[in-house]
């Protein structure tokens, strides 16, 4: 991953292939934000004029390169926007430097070196810079460089395509204690994320539940946590009729892995739970032509869940956080689940499969009664649950539901402070009707309007009694398949790992009551 330095040195004698400074649209046209004084002035106070010449508007995201002036070591200035500049005594949103950092980032690629002089008047702006900077520069290269690699005839990445090697943070304190953890908390913060995006991007024919469970393996005796994983024999004994109903009919079995983490002096236990379809095409209700090209991402939830314990782990926080993946992959054969089959779920409800595509509720239902008789004090799932609710919230927005208000409040407070959209949803009890089956305790589809909801409602039915539970279903923002911006590149995005990781800083540090 991208090297993230502190550094005193001044944007003016900083060795390095660019300097990046950041702009801001102000009511008379560009501003150049703090921390660029030296630049400025080696262009004789003209910078923003220079830009403005250039095109450059100071808008969110965009980049203007050009040639440094005399006085500078770099060769390159690099101006990001922030934005609109914020109002006189105020400072930059620490998502604005979060999303301009990420944006330098990516235009840098092919770059070894490179000084972010953006505002950083604290430690929490130097960690978003930090955030930001390595978020955007993550590229996923592991098949287009294999060829090669083996001798085979792959196509090698050039140096040219190589992510930006160093970000070195200028205007900091290097020896202060307050910015030394605020950057080790970005670089292990950056690392989880992109593990996330990296298993969503695997191919499916190289991540399935195995193979998924073998990386949990891995990661656990790197990190010291406890995993636990159970195969189709033990499934199958343990009544797990959800996640064995959806595995059936893949010649890959479904698995269930629980990993986690304990610290001596945490007093409260948070369970997550993650929706694990490695692939996904509709199993007997087949996805139509177009909508499987994607499918691999359906795992996104389990790899959010299985990032943010091994986070929690990196940054050693009080608290005990209990990982739960529910493994399966979801395809049409002669074993697979039919619909009008009823299954018996490993809380003992039944369950009439309507539509075999809405399987992700099927294997969480499991999950989630099984996290349930550890009786921790919250639990959360995240999943790409269902394109309901893309369409009630777009690309770049997740939805919250609970079956507690303030929790869900709270749930959205601290994805808004990590930097990711959210927007708490309702659980309207009268759709609940519209499950009532007349073969099983409860269908898995209920009305088609409000669909996401439905899903919400048919999760609740197996979270354990008097348990604090939240639901984020993911399904916009976890695979992102337009051009790159800010921070957010093309394919996975790790969505909910930033929130995962802030609920779980807020629950030891005993903010959530």
């Amino acid at each position: 991953m991208t090297a993230l330095t502190l550094s005193t040195s001044s944007a003016a004698t900083l060795r390095a292939d660019a300097v990046v400074v950041g702009v801001a649209k102000g009511a008379k046209g560009v501003v150049v934000a703090p921390g660029a004084e030296a630049v400025d002035q080696a262009f004789g106070g003209k910078l923003a004029a220079v830009l403005e010449t250039l095109g450059a508007s100071g808008a969110e995201g965009e980049v203007t390169k050009l040639p440094a002036a005399d006085g500078l070591k770099a060769p390159v200035v690099l101006a990001v926007g922030l934005g609109d500049a914020p109002a006189k005594g105020d400072g930059f949103g620490h998502e604005a430097l979060r999303r301009a950092a990420g944006s330098a980032a990516r235009a840098l690629t092919g770059s070894k070196k490179a000084g972010f002089a953006l505002p950083v008047e604290d430690a929490e702006a130097a960690a978003a810079v930090g955030e930001g900077a390595l978020l955007g520069a993550y590229s996923y290269a592991a098949k287009r460089d294999n060829g090669a690699a083996n001798g085979k005839g792959g196509k090698k990445n050039d140096a040219k395509s190589a992510p930006l090697g160093e970000v070195a943070l200028l205007g900091t304190k290097p020896r202060d204690k307050d910015f030394k953890a605020a950057v080790a908390r970005s670089e292990a913060l950056a690392a989880e994320v992109n593990r996330a995006r990296d298993l969503i991007n695997m191919p499916p024919n190289d991540l399935d539940p195995k193979t998924f469970a073998a990386e949990a393996q891995a990661a656990a005796k790197e990190f010291g946590l406890k995993v636990e994983v159970l195969d189709e024999k033990a499934l199958k004994k343990g009544g797990y009729g959800g996640l064995m109903g959806v595995g059936q009919g893949s010649q890959a079995p479904p698995r269930l892995v629980r990993i986690a983490y304990t610290h001596p002096k945490a007093d409260k236990t948070l369970a997550l739970v993650g929706k694990g379809i490695t692939y996904d095409s509709g199993g007997i209700s087949l996805k139509p032509a177009g909508h499987n090209e994607t499918m691999k991402c359906d795992m996104s939830g389990a790899a959010a869940v299985f990032a943010t314990v091994v986070a929690a782990a990196r940054l050693g926080l009080a608290v005990n956080l209990t990982g739960w993946l529910a493994l399966a992959e979801n395809m049409p054969s002669g074993s697979a689940t039919r619909p009008g089959d009823v299954l018996t779920m490993y809380s003992g409800k039944t369950v009439e499969v309507l539509n075999t595509d809405a399987e992700g509720r099927l294997v969480l239902a499991d999950a989630l009664t099984r996290a349930s008789e550890e009786s921790p004090d919250a639990i959360v799932d995240v999943a790409t649950l269902t394109g309901a609710m893309v369409l009630a919230l777009g690309h770049r927005t997740f939805g919250i539901m609970s079956n507690d208000d303030a929790f869900r409040t709270s749930v959205h407070e601290i994805a808004e402070e990590a930097g990711e959209q959210s927007w708490p949803m309702p659980m309207p009890s009268e759709l609940r009707k519209g499950m009532d089956s007349p073969v099983a305790d409860l269908a898995n589809m209920g009305e088609r309007m409000g669909g996401g909801l439905v899903a919400g409602l048919f999760l609740k039915e197996f979270v354990g009694e008097g348990i604090t539970w939240a639901h984020l279903d993911i399904a916009g923002p976890a695979f992102h398949e337009g051009a790159p911006w800010g921070y957010t590149p093309k394919g996975g995005t790790g969505s909910a790992v930033r929130t995962l990781v802030r609920l779980a800083e807020r629950t030891a540090a005993g903010d959530l009551g």
